[in-house]
């Protein structure tokens, strides 16, 4: 009985600690300032701007006219068409280049390798989209001021491009918390902001250096079980102490799911992805004590940190738990647990979020029991991760209205 009881004292512990380590990120942020020191006479650097585009090619034409509208002119297209019917394609520019792969490719990492071997020349910086992005006007504009300022990594901001369906409206709600939490809050305070999968850019030759790591080369044989690579990406960068800006201003737009199926589905992928990358967050946490480096300690801490619901259902049945045995810990979770809660509303205010936005509070309950559903259909990768449809086709002038 004693060491259950040292054992319930001690997970509450962990766990108390991860529910409150965001506020505390959050509050120390508020007293800091962003510096970006940008020289005298900057440089106009070159992006190659790689489009992921599966199954569905058409989806990717906003896109590539949001990129043709940037006002950083130095930049060239690569619309690689995995598995795409390319017949009706019609869009011709000396800046796009279309890539059709003579075999299906079946993953994104693929397709960007497949994308970098036909650079039609060297580009300073690689960037990374979706199909279903949207670039603003200045995205490319902002990131060149970072690459300015000596960042190699750098994660713009993606923010919702729908709001039409109340699983859209959460969805986006979801990711105001984590972009504050994950990005925001770490970034200004000495860390690194977490990857976001898309509207990133990397200096060209450590981009390169990630793509030959053993983790991709052993992914292109694991199929959907493969860790997604945007956690490649950030574990590749922080091993060597890299810090990941986040440009704020450099913002992506990103279709959100529309549907509890599709919230299923997606959540499923990203939960299996989070416990395939539990070992390397710790590792990246002990870098950080070893080598003295805030920048690896607190990404390792936030990258551990459990999925939001998990946390919030764990605590509470440890809450239940304690009141038969030790009360005063039960008290401290719930303590820890309304805390978590109103962070998740500050967060929503300091981020300006929409109305709309704040109109998905109540969905939050079903959103949620769609990832307890997803989490447990982790146990077979191959046969329940499917490709995420899309199918929100605006204009970057629609979007910006």
């Amino acid at each position: 009985m004693e060491f259950l009881g040292f054992l319930y004292i001690m997970v509450s512990g962990i766990l108390i600690f991860f529910l409150v380590l965001p506020t505390l990120n959050v509050f120390f942020s508020l007293f800091t300032e962003e510096k970006i020191s940008v020289p005298k006479h900057p440089k106009d650097f070159d992006f190659g701007n790689i489009i992921t585009a599966y199954r569905n090619v058409d989806i990717a034409r906003s896109l590539v006219h949001s990129l043709l509208k940037q006002r950083h002119q130095h930049h060239h297209i690569y619309l690689v068409a995995d598995n795409c019917d390319i017949t009706n394609w019609d869009i011709e520019h000396e800046k796009l280049t279309l890539l059709r792969p003579e075999a299906p490719l079946n993953l994104k990492a693929k397709s960007i390798i497949h994308g970098i071997e036909n650079f039609v020349r060297p580009h300073d910086y690689v960037t990374v989209f979706d199909a279903d992005n949207l670039a603003h006007p200045d995205f490319l504009t902002e990131i060149n001021r970072y690459a300015n300022a000596g960042c190699v990594a750098i994660q713009g901001q993606r923010t919702a491009k729908n709001l039409d369906t109340l699983m859209a409206r959460a969805d986006a709600l979801g990711e105001f918390y984590k972009n504050y939490i994950d990005r925001v809050a770490p970034y200004r305070i000495g860390s690194s902001a977490v990857i976001s999968g898309s509207g990133m850019a990397v200096e060209a030759e450590l981009y390169r250096a990630y793509l030959a790591s053993p983790e991709i080369e052993q992914g292109k044989h694991q199929w959907k079980k493969m860790l997604q690579e945007d956690k490649i990406l950030q574990n590749f960068l922080l091993r060597k102490n890299v810090k990941i800006a986040y440009a704020r201003d450099a913002i992506c737009f990103d279709e959100k799911v529309t549907s509890a199926d599709a919230v299923e589905t997606q959540r499923s992928r990203w939960l299996f992805s989070y416990f395939q990358n539990v070992p390397n967050s710790l590792g990246i946490l002990r870098r950080g004590l070893l080598n003295f480096s805030w920048n690896q300690w607190l990404f390792g801490l936030l990258t551990l940190a459990p999925p939001m619901f998990i946390m919030l259902f764990v605590a509470t049945g440890l809450a239940v738990l304690g009141l038969f045995f030790q009360p005063w810990m039960s008290l401290m979770l719930v303590a820890a647990m309304s805390v978590f809660v109103l962070t998740i509303f500050w967060t929503l205010h300091l981020s300006r979020a929409p109305k709309e936005v704040w109109s998905a509070v109540l969905a939050m309950p079903s959103f949620i029991l769609r990832q307890v559903r997803g989490l447990l259909k982790m146990g077979n990768p191959n046969k329940h991760f499917k490709h995420t449809e899309h199918s929100r086709s605006v204009s970057i002038e629609e979007v910006l209205k």
